[in-house]
């Protein structure tokens, strides 16, 4: 007798009964979380030139819809071309501990110069909670998290969610506001740099437009994380963590920040990171991550 095939959901699909010597059995792991990478997703488009992300989407068995809070990581460049993949291992394994993790492209400084970089992540918020549902995402747990100059930048970003002159009006409809702040070693004051950081063609003089950063303090200032902390205006929770061995961006930079924010009142954790240097897989120890998610546990 002939029986018509027919389309079974997971549920009603019998196991089968098969079975072999030496066969062994694993039980399934209900939680398990796997994940799929969406490259170069673009998200806008600035004067001529389309701005993309890497998209880290975790899925749990049986729980498609399931929505995840969504990390927004801005990547190190030395503010210029930024390479998305390079920190897109140890992310996608941040992303299976159960999180969405979005790799946000911004224009480059040799392109434009500060805020661009700024703008352009809050734009990429913006989008995220304009498809939190295509992307399975909690529009309500957004956490901004960046290193090196992508610290710099999600700092800039996380506390002047407010601020209109640091912003534009690209899906304004939508909050780029955010429930905490991770940085990892990102400068807070360029003119507090090492030896060589205040040339006109220095990464931090093409942040300002190409411009000797000790020569122009009226174009610094405002990339000064300090000069954007009032005592009055709420931000987010800011988690810092710095090697003190870092050749790079000086670990006093952070230690600056830290001060400020205690000064005024605001919530923050600092963490220095004993004989690190600048990156690297010290802060990608579980011991560091463990820092990190309890951060975003709390918030």
């Amino acid at each position: 007798m002939r029986i018509e095939p027919r389309v079974l959901s997971y549920k009603e699909f019998p196991a089968s009964p098969a079975v072999a010597e030496g066969m062994k059995v694993m039980p399934l792991n209900p939680d398990a979380v796997y994940c799929s990478v969406l490259h170069n997703h673009p998200y806008c488009e600035r004067e001529g030139r389309r701005l993309h992300m890497h998209l880290i989407l975790p899925s749990q068995h049986e729980r498609p819809d399931k929505i995840w809070p969504l990390l927004a990581f801005i990547q190190g460049s030395a503010w210029r071309q930024q390479n998305l993949d390079a920190n897109l291992a140890p992310l996608s394994f941040v992303a299976r501990q159960g999180y969405a993790v979005a790799i946000v492209e911004y224009r480059p400084s040799d392109i434009a110069a500060f805020p661009a970089q700024v703008q352009d992540a809050k734009t990429a918020i913006r989008y995220l909670r304009k498809n939190a549902g295509q992307f399975n995402i909690n529009p309500e747990q957004i956490v901004i998290w960046g290193d090196s100059s992508g610290g710099h930048t999600a700092l800039m970003t996380g506390i002047t969610w407010h601020d209109q002159q640091l912003d534009t009006d690209l899906y304004n409809e939508y909050s780029c506001q955010v429930k905490g702040i991770i940085d990892y070693y990102g400068p807070t004051d360029i003119t507090k740099m090492n030896e060589g950081h205040s040339r006109a063609d220095s990464p931090e003089g093409l942040l300002i437009g190409g411009l000797d950063v000790l020569e122009n303090p009226e174009q610094a200032a405002p990339t000064i994380i300090m000069n954007h902390i009032y005592e009055e205006t709420d931000i987010p929770p800011i988690l810092i963590i710095h090697g003190n061995k870092d050749r790079l961006v000086p670990f006093e930079q952070s230690v600056l920040l830290y001060n400020d924010l205690k000064q005024k009142g605001k919530d923050t954790e600092f963490y220095k990171l004993e004989g690190a240097d600048h990156g690297g897989p010290d802060f990608w120890s579980d011991e560091v991550l463990d820092v990190v998610q309890a951060f975003i546990h709390r918030l």
